[in-house]
């Protein structure tokens, strides 16, 4: 996994988002596939680190007044991508630390990658596809899911997705055969790890 990077001091530009600020505070930041677990466990996290909490899908959400299964079937990925985009900068723009759940597609985009390695410690969620299928269901309300079984969709995600994750992830974190407090618990373990 790659070295944390520190925040952006005001009046930096985008250009120099990968140059460390080990002063500054960072967030912390949850990326990984559907299901792994980024918005419940980010709520607890942020919670037992009395800090608030953003969910980068919730803020397209709250920007265009529409689900992102809505925003997928009437506007196009692309479109929910650049949405994504700037809920990303917006969250890593924070003054003070957040913990920040990701979209599982973030990643995909070098500008986020970009915004989240220099503002926070980033953690890859990691769990098997099935646990990662059985937490999704029927996958109905998410797009990328649609045309096919639920296991074999998130797998072909992985594919594509598990450089990305790890090249951006300061630490991964399992969630098999965890509970929720017990994952909370080795995130905010590997914080402290880092910290000191």
């Amino acid at each position: 996994m790659n070295d944390t990077g520190g925040a952006v001091a005001p009046g930096r530009d985008a250009s120099q988002l990968d140059t460390p600020q080990p002063d500054s505070p960072q967030h912390l930041v949850l990326v990984g596939l559907m299901g792994a677990g980024k918005t419940t466990v980010g709520r607890r996290c942020a919670e037992r680190m009395a800090r608030p909490f953003v969910d980068t899908d919730e803020l397209v959400e709250a920007l265009v007044g529409r689900s992102v299964a809505e925003i997928f079937a009437t506007d196009g990925e692309g479109t929910f991508r650049d949405l994504e985009r700037s809920a990303v900068a917006d969250a890593c723009a924070a003054p003070a630390p957040v913990v920040i759940a990701c979209g599982g597609g973030a990643v995909l985009d070098p500008v986020n990658r970009a915004a989240l390695k220099a503002r926070g410690f980033v953690v890859w969620l990691q769990a098997a596809s099935d646990r990662l299928a059985a937490r999704v269901g029927t996958g109905d309300d998410r797009p990328l899911l649609r045309g096919g079984a639920a296991r074999e969709q998130l797998e072909r995600l992985a594919a594509v997705r598990s450089d990305l994750y790890e090249a951006v992830a300061d630490v991964a974190v399992t969630t098999d055969d965890r509970d929720v407090e017990q994952v909370v618990d080795a995130v905010l373990m590997e914080v402290d790890r880092c910290a000191a």
